[in-house]
């Protein structure tokens, strides 16, 4: 029995001219896609990394008066006394509080309802706190450089991380936190 000629030529012959044309096309075609993805991939990562880049660098804000929030209020007479940082040195009128991290409002949240009722005034010396009753007088210090200012709390907040107190455009300008966005301050309540 006699193999056909075809049948012995077929397994060790190239193929047709037009098959590798295929080929070669298909291949091509996948190595545009597999480099266009690459390139996606690549534009995406630095995109995110921009953003969380600038998200670090730029301060945090908190909107003021929209929405509700579930704080627990607690009397001034219930908040424990801790000792201040070495700058803050209150006076006879004052009850010192302790100190934490602060920032500010941004003048974008100009006009904007405050927990209790006014609108917000970023040229005001004013505040957020999360459990001082609304009216309270606070000094707040800058221990860097040791400028202070006393605010009036007319909100509730911050609501971000562990800082204990938010100020207004013009209050954070008074200290110097402005450049910060944000930084470790002293607060001392006002008895009247």
């Amino acid at each position: 029995m006699r193999k056909p000629e075809n049948a012995a030529h077929s397994s060790h012959t190239l193929p047709s001219r037009r098959e590798r044309l295929r080929m070669l096309l298909r291949l091509k075609s996948q190595r545009q896609m597999a480099i266009l993805g690459t390139g996606l991939f690549a534009a995406l990562s630095l995109a995110l990394g921009a953003i969380l880049a600038n998200d670090r660098t730029s301060p945090e804000v908190v909107k003021l008066g929209k929405g509700t929030a579930s704080v627990e209020a607690m009397p001034v007479a219930q908040v424990d006394p801790v000792e201040p940082l070495p700058s803050s040195t209150p006076s006879a009128r004052e009850s010192a509080m302790g100190g934490g991290d602060a920032s500010y409002y941004g003048n974008e949240l100009a006009g904007n309802r405050t927990a209790n009722g006014e609108v917000f005034n970023p040229q005001a010396l004013t505040a957020a706190h999360r459990t001082l009753p609304l009216g309270s007088e606070v000094r707040v210090t800058n221990p860097r450089n040791g400028e202070s200012v006393v605010v009036r709390i007319n909100d509730r907040g911050p609501y971000h991380g562990n800082r204990v107190i938010d100020l207004s455009h013009a209050a954070a300008r008074e200290i110097g936190l402005i450049r910060s966005g944000t930084g470790r301050v002293n607060l001392a309540l006002l008895v009247t």
